[in-house]
């Protein structure tokens, strides 16, 4: 099976990369298009494969084609893609808002996966949710979710409406998580500790809560009720984040992103 990537960036590299190192293909196998002259002749220095610049020259090739280019981006890229596709060709999308059926019709196919990755794919820790067309095989959804596993889980969705909400959650939760690690380490900081010091106070402390969630059979309510005892440290600050709505606050900001991973639906 030949895989063409289109889009050279960090989660175009990523598949690359993970599909490769995981064998579940080969660099022969594997190509990249990438429009850019510049990061094209970077990724030629990396062993992932044949990189291209001109779809003429390789997208009639493949068999799974994967969307790794930014949302706002898809309109020229269709255009750009329509005269080299086949109806044949699997369709792998990762841009956000970008609905199935805008896909069909831009480039006249009618086999599309939608995915949403997020970040941590990169190391192997990723969260992918998909979902697919009818005219996708239940043998060529294997295929991709396969692929899609070697950076992480998957969940497959039958609601493509989903998408937009593991957008905002899985999508992009990592940087919520790095926006309270950031604050916790100006905290930290501020209490008198260095700056290496505090990164580990906190670095380590969400890699074990984590690990301590996942090993257990305890809610996060469960959890948190085992940390703070009555009048201690734990119950003071967890006062103080309800006092300033923080879990309100958290729960608005997802929102919000999924608000806009709607509209971008809407205007494409």
């Amino acid at each position: 099976m030949k895989i063409l990537v289109i889009g050279g960036g960090n989660m175009g590299l990523t598949y690359a990369q993970s599909f490769i190192r995981s064998h579940i293909t080969s660099e022969t196998d594997m190509m990249i298009l990438e429009k850019s002259a510049e990061k094209a002749a970077d990724l030629r220095l990396k062993d992932i494969g044949t990189i291209y610049t001109d779809p003429e020259d390789c997208l009639s090739r493949a068999d799974l084609v994967i969307l790794a280019v930014k949302p706002q981006d898809s309109l020229s890229l269709f255009e750009t893609l329509k005269p080299y596709v086949s109806d044949q060709q699997v369709f792998l999308s990762i841009m956000a808002g970008v609905k199935i059926a805008t896909i069909q019709k831009g480039l006249g196919i009618t086999k599309v996966i939608r995915a949403m990755p997020n970040l941590p794919a990169r190391i192997g820790m990723g969260m992918t949710t998909f979902t697919s067309a009818p005219d996708v095989t239940r043998i060529e959804l294997v295929m991709a979710q396969n692929l899609i596993n070697t950076t992480g889980k998957t969940i497959y969705l039958d609601n493509e409406e989903a998408i937009d909400a593991t957008t905002a959650i899985s999508g992009s939760g990592p940087a919520y998580v790095f926006f309270f690690m950031h604050a916790m380490m100006e905290a930290a900081r501020e209490m008198g500790f260095s700056e290496s010091e505090s990164e580990l106070l906190v670095s380590q402390t969400f890699k074990g809560a984590v690990d301590l969630y996942e090993k257990s059979n305890y809610s996060c309510q469960e959890w948190i009720a085992r940390v703070a005892s009555k009048g201690g440290t734990t119950e003071a600050a967890l006062a103080s984040y309800r006092e300033g709505t923080l879990h309100k606050d958290i729960k608005s900001g997802a929102m919000a992103a999924l608000v806009r991973a709607q509209e971008l639906g809407k205007n494409k």
